[in-house]
């Protein structure tokens, strides 16, 4: 029988926390112990119930690499969510792996369920906002938990991972689950295209825009090339309308290795243009289990898709608007006050926001609306 039973690595978790907290943590699971690091920012307020954010470690990583590869840390700061970063088990090398390739009888599935309810029993977490993200390997777990834990798992986003061929056979999610996939075009250790094990991106993009009845035709944006020396370029397809207000979102790394956006050390060709976790948290936060966000409804449309660089942001930041013709920007912070407003035909537009947190920069543009959100320190 499965023991979720908790075995502390600390004696006890502390309410509230004065600052930022990690907290190593172990229970007994199928009879293994496994372990994990749950970072609890200083804006968590035990009064509020707030989302939980997994983020999975690659195949021989860990999860203290992964927290510092693929790092949300900052946002979290300022968005007020939860990270945990849990490790997978041991292969016959000692490497750590998430058990998604059928090679081992391990239930990572259950593990990861039960180490969401362990995290719950001690802080408020919002069951409808648990969100899956990982780098390869844990991109292919995130995958799987979409397949077969879309009752837990709001929405999902991959870097670098799809899935094998015999998990989109058996693939059975009871939901529309929206998806983010990032992945470079000259990935040699998951390739693009695929092979006789993994499926390939595009066939991957192709069943999760069925899946969630999106309109099979995307909106394709180019990223800024901010980097020209990072030896790739990005663009950005958008496929929406789908059910529940669900979409599937893929950044393409034209050139791109096997790699995180905006990482802090280059390796494997890495694209510099965009961070990665600052594009899955701005994908994440538009979601439930029960769908997009009311409060988001009225204003994400398919039909354009600007860019803000950087973000988060010390306070001057760079829009990129891509049409022609005349937009008007507001920009209002999170309590709904307008900072500012404007008017301009320029696709490359400069702002400054001089005050700290989460504000929104709304673009009318031909009729239509469009929010982003952008964190300030």
């Amino acid at each position: 029988m499965k023991n979720t039973a908790l075995i502390a690595l600390l004696l006890v978790f502390l309410h509230p926390l004065a600052a930022q907290t990690t907290i190593q943590g172990s229970f007994e699971f199928d009879g293994l112990s496994r372990n994990y690091r749950l970072y609890v920012p200083a804006s968590y307020n035990p009064d509020n119930a707030t989302p939980l954010l997994l983020n999975l470690h690659g195949y021989g990583s860990n999860n203290i690499e992964q927290e510092n590869y693929g790092d949300f840390r900052p946002i979290a700061d300022t968005a007020a969510f939860l990270i945990v970063h849990p490790n997978g088990t041991p292969d016959g090398s000692n490497q750590l792996f998430w058990n998604t390739f059928g090679t081992s009888d391990v239930d990572d599935l259950g593990f990861l369920e039960a180490l969401i309810d362990t995290i719950s029993d001690s802080y408020n977490i919002d069951s409808e906002r648990v969100y899956s993200t990982g780098m390869s390997n844990g991109g292919f777990m995130s995958y799987h938990l979409a397949c077969f834990l879309s009752h837990r798992i709001a929405a999902i986003a991959s870097v670098t991972g799809t899935m094998t061929n015999a998990n989109l056979d058996a693939c059975s999610p009871q939901r529309p689950v929206p998806v983010m996939q990032i992945h470079g075009t000259a990935d040699n250790t998951v390739p693009y295209n695929g092979n006789i094990f993994f499926v390939s991106v595009p066939n991957l993009i192709n069943y999760w825009v069925t899946h969630n009845e999106c309109d099979p035709a995307p909106v394709m944006t180019p990223v800024p090339d901010i980097d020209p020396n990072d030896g790739c370029t990005a663009e950005n397809y958008l496929y929406s309308n789908g059910a529940d207000g669900a979409t599937v979102e893929h950044y393409k790394i034209i050139g791109g290795g096997h790699s995180w956006p905006g990482a802090p050390v280059n390796i494997n060709v890495t694209n510099m243009d965009f961070s990665a976790s600052e594009a899955i948290w701005g994908f994440f936060r538009k979601y439930s289990l029960n769908g997009l966000i009311t409060d988001s409804k009225e204003i994400i449309q398919p039909a354009f898709n600007p860019t803000i660089w950087p973000n988060p942001s010390k306070g001057d930041i760079q829009l990129y608007m891509p049409w022609n013709g005349a937009k008007n920007i507001t920009v209002v912070n999170q309590l709904g006050q307008k900072l500012f407003e404007l008017t301009t035909s320029e696709k490359w537009v400069n702002l400054e926001i001089n005050q700290s947190g989460v504000h929104f920069v709304i673009i009318g543009f031909n009729g239509q609306t469009i929010s982003k959100s952008i964190i300030i320190h």
